[in-house]
């Protein structure tokens, strides 16, 4: 009798267990979403120690964060803007969706209270340095050390509780250098570049960042989708993009740090790689850093809070060393695109933007290849294709001068009519 009560005991407890494993599922999170039943809801949290695995995201590195299929985790770069970051705020809330935000520390300098609300939503906050320089692949590693502290001692100082600071890194316009690498991995922080775009920082519409976004996450299964909150693009994309994530059965996976009192998730080496070979081979892996202690340096003095609060409303956005200081919406510069370069008859280049004929004539004539409306001539140099001359209309010409320069017969042809009346 004894024997039976414990058992149906212990039955009772692993029932209960299962029950709360599933509390991570859609539609229990959905059912945690005060007023919004339909939400897309967090499916879970991972908890990744950096030093296990200090590079992630496929655009440049081998491992990738240990997704199940139809797992995503949302990244955001290059905020606080209050223009658009609290309206991403607001859009992530009503989903009950937890996000990784790289900051500048020029932002966080100029909207302390950005990187407040940040924390105080429940979000990751990592850093992207200090001012955005797109030459982190070429400058002195002691000017990148500078960046790197700089990002991360403003972005803690405006943080109730400095603790909360994550220790990921993405570097900006993901300009990866060894030298930066290993040094941020000496620190124990983690490097995060993204397994996919949605080009929100490029000059296209926002229907096209929302397909762009849904397409590459369809070819890949799984991964890293890398955004920006201070486009207006990105906000009007982000509603549809979460639409289609639910219509599609993905999951939003909110990633966090190991701590002491917080260990890392159980995972396999084979689990930190996108598509996981199919025969068992040897899984390299990054040395260990011991005795890891994410501490800001000194090199940069930590701002005071008062100090932030009286800059709060007239702190300027991002300097900009050529044309003076400006929105930063619009002085973001742009990656390389050979990050972005995918192999030809993969499933990404039937799907993503064809270029312009602008863009891919400058393309070329950076490349030293011949400009798109040339030909080569057999000793392969370019042979100049002649137009025919048209009417041009004098300064002094009327309007519908312009109609009659499109308008007018080609040379050949007035010829051959001439030679007709002869």
């Amino acid at each position: 009798m004894i024997g039976s009560s414990v058992v149906l005991r212990t039955r009772s407890w692993i029932v209960l267990c299962l029950g709360m494993l599933t509390v991570g599922s859609p539609a229990a999170l959905a059912a945690d979403c005060p007023g919004h039943p339909d939400a897309l809801g967090t499916s879970r949290t991972l908890v990744v120690d950096p030093r296990e695995h200090p590079l992630i995201g496929t655009m440049q590195y081998r491992e990738t964060l240990p997704l199940r299929d139809h797992e995503v985790v949302l990244t955001f770069d290059d905020g606080p803007l209050p223009k658009y970051s609290n309206q991403v705020l607001k859009i992530l809330a009503d989903e009950c969706i937890k996000a990784t935000f790289f900051i500048i520390g020029n932002q966080a300098k100029a909207n302390p209270e950005g990187v407040r609300k940040l924390v105080a939503a429940g979000h990751t906050v990592g850093t992207h340095s200090m001012d955005h320089p797109l030459t982190f692949d070429r400058m002195p590693i002691e000017k990148a050390e500078a960046e790197i502290n700089g990002g991360i001692e403003w972005t803690a100082a405006a943080m109730t509780d400095p603790s909360q600071l994550a220790p990921f890194f993405r570097i900006p316009g993901l300009m990866r250098a060894e030298g930066v690498e290993n040094h941020l991995i000496s620190r124990g922080i983690q490097v995060w570049s993204a397994d996919f775009p949605a080009d929100d920082w490029r000059h296209v519409s926002s229907d096209r960042v929302y397909q762009l976004a849904i397409q590459r996450l369809e070819a890949k299964g799984k991964g890293i989708l890398l955004l920006h909150d201070i486009q207006a693009r990105t906000v009007a994309a982000l509603p549809k993009i979460i639409r289609d994530l639910k219509a599609r059965g993905y999951r939003i996976v909110h990633v966090v740090p190991a701590t002491a009192e917080r260990p890392a998730t159980p995972t396999t080496a084979v689990e930190w790689l996108l598509h996981p070979p199919t025969e068992t081979t040897p899984i390299a892996r990054w040395p260990r850093v011991p005795n890891f202690a994410f501490t800001q340096t000194r090199m940069l003095p930590a701002p005071a809070a008062a100090d932030l609060n009286a800059r709060a409303e007239h702190q300027p956005l991002l300097p900009l060393r050529t044309k003076g200081r400006m929105d930063i919406a619009s002085t973001l510069p742009v990656p390389d695109r050979d990050l972005f370069a995918i192999p030809e008859g993969s499933v990404e280049v039937l799907l993503s933007t064809s270029l312009s004929r602008r863009a891919a004539t400058r393309l070329a004539m950076a490349a030293g290849t011949p400009r798109p409306g040339k030909d080569k001539a057999a000793n392969g140099k370019p042979v100049k294709q002649h137009r025919p001359r048209t009417a041009h209309a004098s300064p002094a010409a009327p309007k519908h001068a312009a109609q009659a320069k499109t308008t007018a017969p080609r040379p050949t042809r007035v010829a051959t009519s001439v030679k007709k009346r002869a």
